[in-house]
């Protein structure tokens, strides 16, 4: 290890926390301290932490939190963490308009990071975000292929360019296609989604855009439609349609039978319609393995399907557990087959399941996913209703590591005004069964 002389401030990344017993540790480094450089080059974020400390044998710059600087000498065991753990990318903000963005939608009052756009390569890669790339540079791409940052999530939504525009609400921005190509070309893995808007981007739109999709298989390796989500707060932005049940039965009608015809040509499942289609259309839904390996379940698509796989497996080793009554909420658009589940569910158990369907009043009827629900609705939901011992909260309605919901209420000020046992549960078959076999 060296020091040398304070040096006035330069970027390098803060350092958030050090591992015990971890070599970083060893080498007396500490939460604050900044990485400026690995082997000599310098260090941006946590991508290119991880793309540099790839090698056995490191050269770290260090600035000290008093300003001093080191540079240290690290040999490490194959695989052997250094130990160091840093904070996210600070995201690149979105420039686009889109017509049908959520982040408009919002009503006023809620927590200032829910009204933040990000645009951000680095958080598709890290996180799975989607992006339209409309604000990718030359820089970009070029970092994106040198580091093989694989698989990205596209927001695709048209690839006619003026429809992409208009849906955009950004003029002169660079065409998507050659974009996709170029990254295709160097063997970068894309996941791509359309949010569907009635009259806009679907028929002939849709159609070029499938195919022009298809054609970059297999570095495309999946493609979701989804459906537009309008709220009630959309005073002063553009009208859209929404996708109705008419629509939704007609669109499955034509689009399953596509997909399948491209999964016979693919060799694999590659195009899907998201749950919400089906649930809208009151249409059963595909077997589970027309879903492949899910690649667009957090996308909302394959959801249910899973879940109704799990809970017949859950059903089949289910046993008897102590006589309670359990309060179990979710959104509108999963109640039927929660419902029908938990009726099975309380047969062999014999728990008394009350399941109960959340109206969003934040956002309003149109928005019907658990994942939306927001504290205070539940309250609405439950007033005067009975709620039994114990009541259960899908994870998917809480930010994950702060325990509030999207108006700010905490788990535990809910438990307060329900005055019984509320416990945030996986909203998935396995997860229900589990918080009731522990009571």
């Amino acid at each position: 290890m060296t020091n040398k002389n304070p040096s006035p401030s330069r970027a390098g990344l803060i350092i958030e926390s050090v591992l015990t017993n971890s070599i970083a540790a060893e080498l007396e480094i500490e939460a604050g301290d900044r990485l400026l450089a690995i082997n000599g080059k310098p260090v941006r974020d946590i991508i290119d932490y991880t793309y540099l400390s790839a090698e056995n044998e490191l050269t770290l710059d260090i600035v000290k939190m008093n300003g001093e600087e080191w540079e240290m000498e690290v040999e490490r065991g194959e695989g052997e963490s250094l130990g160091l753990t840093f904070p996210a990318p600070v995201p690149k903000r979105c420039g686009n308009k889109c017509v049908f963005c959520f982040v408009h939608q919002l009503p006023r009052g809620m927590r200032s990071p829910l009204y933040v756009k990000d645009e951000d390569y680095r958080l598709s890669f890290l996180y799975g975000n989607y992006v339209t790339l409309a604000n990718i540079t030359a820089a970009d791409l070029a970092r994106i292929k040198e580091q093989r940052l694989s698989p990205l999530y596209i927001s695709v939504h048209a690839t006619d360019p003026a429809v992409r525009e208009r849906l955009l609400g950004k003029s002169a921005i660079r065409p998507l296609l050659p974009v996709m190509e170029e990254l295709a070309r160097f063997g970068i893995t894309m996941h791509a989604q359309v949010v569907l808007c009635p009259g806009l981007n679907d028929g002939a739109v849709l159609d070029r855009t499938v195919a022009d999709m298809v054609s970059l298989y297999p570095r495309v390796a999946s493609l979701a439609v989804v459906p537009v989500g309008l709220t009630r707060h959309r005073k002063g932005l553009p009208l859209l349609e929404p996708v109705t049940s008419g629509y939704a039965a007609e669109f499955i009608t034509t689009w399953q039978e596509r997909a399948r015809d491209i999964a016979d040509r693919l060799g694999e499942p590659f195009l899907f319609l998201a749950d919400e289609f089906y649930i809208k259309a009151g249409l059963e839904f595909p077997s589970l393995e027309s879903y492949g390996d899910l690649p667009q379940l957090e996308n909302g698509v394959g959801m249910i399907p899973l879940f109704l796989v799990e809970a017949d497996e859950v059903l089949a080793a289910a046993e008897p557990c102590p006589p309670q009554t359990v309060t179990v909420v979710t959104g509108e658009s999963a109640h039927s087959y929660l419902s029908d589940f938990l009726a099975a569910l309380g047969k062999i158990t014999g728990v008394t399941f009350l399941t109960v369907a959340v109206q969003n009043r934040l956002f309003g009827e149109n928005i019907t996913v658990a994942g939306l629900v927001a504290g205070r609705d539940i309250q609405a939901a439950l007033a005067g209703r009975e709620r039994g011992e114990l009541v259960l909260i899908p994870d998917v309605m809480i930010k994950e590591g702060v325990g509030v919901f999207l108006d700010d209420l905490t788990v535990a000020e809910l438990e307060e005004t329900l005055h019984v046992r509320t416990v945030v549960v996986e909203s998935t078959p396995s997860g229900i069964y589990g918080s009731v076999m522990q009571v």
